[in-house]
């Protein structure tokens, strides 16, 4: 394994798919703005794509990745029922859910977005589109099941490159905004179920050369298979807790209009980030992992979590400075347009702030979970979540009413940051894992760089704050040219100081 070529294969095709959504989250900003037809549409967007982020960015694999790989060292043959036994259940349990979810949608939306209530508009609005959108998690859930037999084969291209299709989907739609009217918000939700669809055909297209589908409605569920689905459901909850605390910030924010809206666009901008830095890395990581845990190869295992802590760290840290030094002409830069007025601006910079506090953290729970699903104990993990998500809805709950919307980015960034120090120190007590020298002398040199960019970055944006602000026309090209630079600066200092070595990274196994 190289492990800045695999990181690099997953990282291009998510960070064009990022892009993609990036430029798709323009276009709604554009059409809708922060109102309460956008409300209605996060909702109802973010519940199958919260799912898709649970699923497909790395927990799935968690789970699934190390049963597959001992099968696969014992025999082919094993390895291919085992993976049939795990579809056939998927697909009759997610059918169920779907079918059940489907009729009793109201409860359910009324549970999700409790403050819409008041709004009767506005919840049936939100009713409506989430179950035209609902289907998709069916589809996206089964995709996932395919990237992970891919992943644990190595390939990762077809895996990171198939979210790309709701994108291009939903631009699509957003092109022709103007001429839908009213009928916008319903297309694209029905775009949303289509695109699903789509990457479940793409994906099977590959993965038919590991595994063909068998439907069997008679399975017998033999204790691999419970095994497997013992795990999930901790897997799901523990390497998917970022996503789990802004779902229950969503849930919180409906309470207060346009909040949902706010938290929305600032989500998507650290996850750009948080894409490479923590569920790339540990895609790729997990399954060299296992294999060499299976062969109690420990001076290889405790090689690969230092350099893949280090390249986390490497990619999260100057991030993190940059999007608490430039908050707010981020948000202007990129969705300041249409409908996205200066309120919304100002708002949705305020809780991309506080993100970006704890995006290095974000990325530490996924390359530390991955740890932990490598020695397939998922348990230890889903504690510490259970713990972070209490965490963070009591800090929610208790400061919402005085100061807002604004204290669930806050919340999210603390329970991350215990969630991160409380898996460290059960990783350290069960001798799972240890700091080199190597990644001790290289953190501190990239926290150096990170903090000498976050100054440089900070004064290019002094430089062109009035075209990152009013340029309307250019000042979404102003804030990647800054960017650019920044990381053009930050790159250099790292070679100059030895922060980053790129043969010390490669890992070659």
């Amino acid at each position: 394994m190289n492990l800045i070529k695999s990181t690099g294969t997953f990282g291009f095709y998510t960070i064009i798919s990022r892009l993609l959504g990036y430029l798709r989250d323009v276009l709604i900003a554009i059409f809708l703005g922060a109102s309460f037809v956008a409300d209605a549409f996060f909702v109802a967007f973010r519940i199958p794509n919260t799912f898709r982020r649970l699923f497909a960015e790395g927990t799935f694999n968690a789970a699934f990745v190390p049963s597959y790989a001992s099968e696969l060292v014992k025999k082919k043959s094993k390895s291919k029922k085992f993976a049939n036994d795990i579809f056939n259940l998927l697909f009759l349990g997610l059918l169920f859910l779907t079918i059940i979810i489907e009729i009793f949608m109201p409860v359910f939306v009324s549970l999700i977005a409790p403050g819409f209530i008041e709004e009767q508009k506005k919840i049936n609005l939100a009713i409506d589109l989430t179950r035209i959108t609902f289907p998709f998690l069916m589809f996206v859930s089964l995709s996932s099941f395919f990237a992970a037999i891919l992943n644990s084969h190595n390939k990762f291209a077809a895996a990171s490159a198939a979210p790309i299709i709701l994108n291009i989907v939903l631009i699509s739609i957003l092109i022709f905004g103007k001429y839908l009217g009213d009928q916008l918000i319903y297309i694209m939700s029905f775009g949303v179920s289509i695109a699903g669809l789509l990457q479940l055909v793409f994906l099977y297209i590959f993965v038919k050369k590991y595994y063909v589908i068998e439907f069997n409605l008679k399975i017998k569920v033999n204790n691999k298979v419970k095994f497997f689905f013992k795990k999930l459901l901790p897997s799901i909850f523990s390497s998917g807790v970022t996503q789990i605390n802004i779902l229950v910030g969503t849930i919180i924010a409906s309470f207060q209009a346009n909040a949902v809206s706010y938290l929305y666009y600032a989500d998507r901008i650290y996850q750009i980030n948080l894409a490479i830095a923590g569920i790339a890395i540990g895609v790729v990581v997990l399954p060299q992992l296992s294999k060499h845990i299976l062969l109690g190869k420990k001076n290889k295992i405790l090689d690969i979590q230092n350099k893949a802590l280090e390249l986390s760290m490497f990619l999260s840290l100057p991030a993190s400075i940059a999007l608490i030094a430039g908050s707010e002409e981020i948000i202007s830069a990129l969705f300041g347009y249409g409908s996205f007025g200066i309120d919304a601006v100002k708002n949705s910079a305020k809780a991309l702030f506080y993100f970006g506090i704890g995006l290095p953290a974000f990325g530490m729970i996924k390359v530390f979970s991955t740890f932990f699903f490598a020695n397939q104990d998922t348990k230890t993990p889903f504690y510490i979540s259970l713990f972070s998500v209490v965490l963070n809805i009591f800090i929610s709950l208790f400061y919402f009413k005085s100061i807002g919307f604004i204290i669930i980015p806050i919340a999210t960034s603390i329970s991350s940051w215990v969630n991160s120090i409380l898996l460290f120190i059960f990783l350290k007590k069960r001798n799972l894992f240890e700091f080199s020298k190597i990644f001790l002398k290289s953190f501190l040199k990239i926290l150096f760089a990170s903090l000498m960019m976050g100054i440089f970055f900070k004064y290019l944006i002094f430089i062109f704050e009035i075209r990152l602000n009013y340029d309307y026309a250019f000042k979404s090209l102003y804030l990647l040219l800054t960017v650019i630079l920044g990381f053009v600066f930050y790159v250099l200092l790292s070679i100059m100081i030895k922060a980053f070595n790129y043969k010390d990274l490669q890992l070659k196994y």
